[in-house]
């Protein structure tokens, strides 16, 4: 079996993420780890907080803390609610870490010595009101590419562009408001892009290939504008500090790498603060570091980090000219949206991770989320839809399934799996169906086409719904107890491969299912082609209870509550 790594856009520190952030990255990148550890590969998911740089900053001085404190609190409270979303990560960590500095360093030295970072004098923001140099975001102004009034000094959020913070017209600092700036001469660190340029070229055209068009044409239209040499370096409290070993000068002024340096560089440091905790029993440079060929590299992200992981990133690594492992596979989306608007945290408007924790169970969520993934384009949750899929796929078509096939045979046959007769037709039917239908799951799940997956594992609910109002056991028993107590015990069957084949989405549900039955070591590994068509991993005899209703159906009222709470339109 290959080894999988996997890693999905470290979440910034500064609050708590809405859905479009989920689904972007971290939810996606769950849902195939889950599906890939059933499949019995070797699976390693990564992800941390990216705690550096003027966000952090700008909210560490919002809430009156120092800026260290509240990093550690953020991270608490961010991973609170992935573990509310049961994102099942190897390990969490954090870009502040003792092992991200040692190696962002150690990466930046490589560079030095290799001749891709060159120290420059430049001209900078400097704001007399607050007595200090303006890097990127305590920079805002107008966008010069799209005229969006509220874009930060390192990229506007409107168009992506990515920016200087002297781009921006009608500039004023973001701590102070003021638009008393000036532009003075500052020193620092440049990485040489240009100079990498063909081999990123080289290294792109050899992986877009087998891209999702929406990453590959991102990486290409940046490598067609041609890579600039850009400043590695900050005016900054926190963050990465430079060497003084290499940099004396720019050490003593405090200087620091820009996030964008050294938050992918966390990818890997998080996967030593993993291994560092049981350093007998874990190799964190298997992974990363002179790796063979059975690693196999994963990143998900929203389109707006595509470029500093197809580009430079990639860039960053083979300018060290060590072995380090790049990404064999971007899987990027586009972004999801609030009744066609943004998300806004200051506006109160749209869904956010802790408030969706709040109104229902993890689920609820991850379904929905990844049935409408925006992969091909962007997607618009609204209310409506939410209220509908979670009716129709969760409530009718899975959970009612469930119910009503347990309770129906409790009461006529008691609580064990009935015996009945034996398979027939109808039966060898829907193993067939069932059989083909979880291919085509597992075919998509492969791919990374998460809403085709969800189609296919929702056709494969809906399956079961068919053969039971085929068999109708509950007509059926009135002249053939036998053969009810057959097609019962064939919808108990369905019953836990159901459980087995939708963890990666719900994996709550998924064990309350199997936990209906009372199997010995039952597992959710995956379920073969050949135990599909043959639906007999229970037996008769196998005692069950019937679970509590896995998904309650949300009403007109509950609707209209959430639409008044956080809003029903982007205006």
């Amino acid at each position: 079996m290959a080894r999988h790594l996997i890693t999905s856009a470290l979440p910034y520190i500064n609050g708590i993420k809405h859905l479009g952030n989920m689904v972007g990255s971290m939810l996606p990148a769950d849902v195939y780890s889950r599906y890939l550890r059933q499949r019995g590969h070797d699976v390693l998911y990564i992800c941390a907080t990216d705690e550096h740089g003027t966000p952090a900053e700008l909210a560490a001085k919002e809430q009156g803390l120092p800026v260290d404190e509240f990093c550690a609190q953020a991270h608490d409270a961010q991973k609170a609610v992935y573990d509310g979303f049961a994102l099942a990560f190897d390990y969490f960590g954090r870009s502040s870490s003792e092992q991200n500095v040692e190696i962002t360093q150690h990466f930046a030295r490589r560079l030095n010595e290799n001749g891709f970072i060159e120290e420059r004098a430049i001209r900078q923001v400097y704001s007399p009101t607050d007595g200090r140099f303006l890097p990127d975001r305590y920079v805002e102004g107008t966008c010069p590419h799209c005229g969006y009034d509220k874009a930060r000094g390192d990229q506007c959020e409107n168009c992506t562009r990515v920016l200087d913070p002297t781009d921006l017209i009608n500039p004023r600092s973001a701590i102070s408001g003021s638009t008393d700036l000036e532009v003075r001469e500052t020193k620092h660190l440049f990485l040489l892009q240009s100079k990498l340029q063909h081999e990123v070229e080289e290294w792109v055209a050899a992986h877009e290939e087998e891209w999702p068009q929406l990453a590959a044409s991102i990486a290409r239209k940046w490598l067609n504008e041609g890579l600039h040499d850009r400043a590695i370096t900050r005016d900054l409290d926190w963050g990465v500090p430079v060497p003084s070993d290499t940099w004396p000068e720019l050490a003593a002024e405090g200087k620091v790498f820009y996030v964008w340096f050294d938050a992918p560089i966390e990818y890997i440091g998080a996967t030593k603060e993993w291994a560092d905790l049981d350093p007998e029993n874990r190799d964190w440079k298997s992974w990363w570091y002179d790796v063979d060929t059975d690693v196999r590299y994963t990143e998900f992200m929203a389109k707006d980090n595509v470029p500093f992981h197809t580009v430079m990133f990639p860039a960053t690594e083979l300018g060290v000219r060590e072995p380090w492992k790049k990404v064999d596979y971007v899987k990027a989306f586009n972004w999801l949206t609030y009744y066609g608007g943004k998300f806004s945290t200051s506006q109160k408007r749209g869904v956010f991770t802790d408030q969706a924790l709040d109104i229902l169970p993890a689920d609820y969520w991850r379904y929905f989320l990844i049935a409408n993934a925006p992969e091909s384009d962007d997607s618009s949750f609204t209310w409506e839809h939410f209220t509908a899929t979670v009716n129709k796929d969760l409530a009718d078509t899975l959970g009612n399934f469930v119910n009503r096939v347990l309770s129906f045979s409790k009461k006529r046959f008691g609580e064990e799996v009935p015996a009945g007769g034996e398979p027939g037709e109808a039966e060898a039917k829907l193993g067939e169906e069932i059989a083909r239908l979880l291919a085509e799951y597992e075919s998509q799940m492969e791919a990374l086409q998460f809403r085709k997956a969800a189609a296919a594992l929702r056709a494969l609910w809906s399956a079961g719904n068919s053969y039971l109002e085929e068999k109708a056991p509950w007509l059926e028993i009135k002249t053939d107890k036998d053969g009810a107590a057959l097609t019962l015990r064939t919808a108990m069957n369905l019953i836990h491969l159901y459980a087995v084949v939708s963890e990666p989405f719900i994996p709550a549900t998924s064990a309350a299912m199997r936990q209906a039955f009372a199997l010995k070591d039952d597992t959710a590994t995956w379920i073969t082609a050949d135990e599909a068509r043959a639906l007999t991993a229970l037996t008769p005899g196998v005692p069950f209870t019937v679970p509590p209703v896995l998904f309650a159906k949300l009403t007109d009222e509950d609707l209209e509550t959430y639409k008044e709470r956080f809003g029903g339109s982007s205006e």
